[in-house]
């Protein structure tokens, strides 16, 4: 029989879809696609910070990093979608740290934020990163933060390298408008992002059934 590990504490919450999500001990089953795109949608990236009227989502981040990666060579759909879903534990747990508190926050939240992303993994029955895989995928998530930084939230090149220490070049080409044709850098309302995140949800689920 299984044994709590955390009896006297409720450690859930409620997902929009009615289920509940045990952060100290989720499992697969405790979202659908739509909670895991809305949550993504309402999590921001840059502490919330924007130079628009709007902040930028992860779910924003997310397809942008996948495109990213796409352009950089093949990917099956399989591949695809651990990119898009790189970030998925951030919609779940509903928050981004940004990466001057990360220090401080500790061992427990790194695992509070492994077992998530280990739930997400089992869930869409992503391949765990190897040292190739994974070196591509953050050069496109840096390429992405360094874009991010300049044209979303304010900072200026300079500012990316010295300050962030992010070396990557900042793109001039937003690749999200390229693909949308909406307008460059705007960050999305949470409504939209979340419809575009959950369709290419459904999509890779797709081409990898068929």
């Amino acid at each position: 029989m299984h044994t709590p590990t955390h009896p006297a504490t409720r450690a859930w919450v409620r997902m929009p879809s009615g289920r509940r999500l045990d952060l100290l001990d989720p499992t697969p089953f405790d979202w659908d696609d739509a909670d895991l795109a809305l949550g993504l949608a309402r999590t921001y990236r840059w502490g919330g910070h924007s130079a628009w009227p709007l902040p930028l989502s992860v779910a924003q981040h997310s397809i942008a990093v996948m495109l990213l990666r796409r352009a950089a060579g093949p990917l099956s759909p399989l591949e695809e979608l651990r990119e898009l879903l790189h970030d998925a534990e951030e919609g779940l747990l509903g928050f981004d740290a940004i990466s001057v508190i990360k220090p401080f926050l500790g061992d427990a939240f790194r695992d509070l934020t492994r077992r998530l992303e280990h739930a997400v993994f089992l869930r869409y029955g992503l391949p765990a990163w190897d040292a190739r895989s994974h070196a591509a995928h953050k050069k496109a998530d840096r390429l992405a933060a360094a874009t991010e930084a300049v044209h979303v939230a304010g900072w200026s090149a300079e500012e990316v390298r010295r300050t962030l220490k992010i070396r990557a070049a900042v793109l001039g080409e937003d690749p999200l408008a390229v693909h949308y044709g909406c307008r460059p850098w705007e960050p999305w309302a949470p409504a939209l992002a979340s419809e575009r995140f959950l369709a290419e949800l459904e999509r890779l689920k797709h081409a990898i059934h068929d």
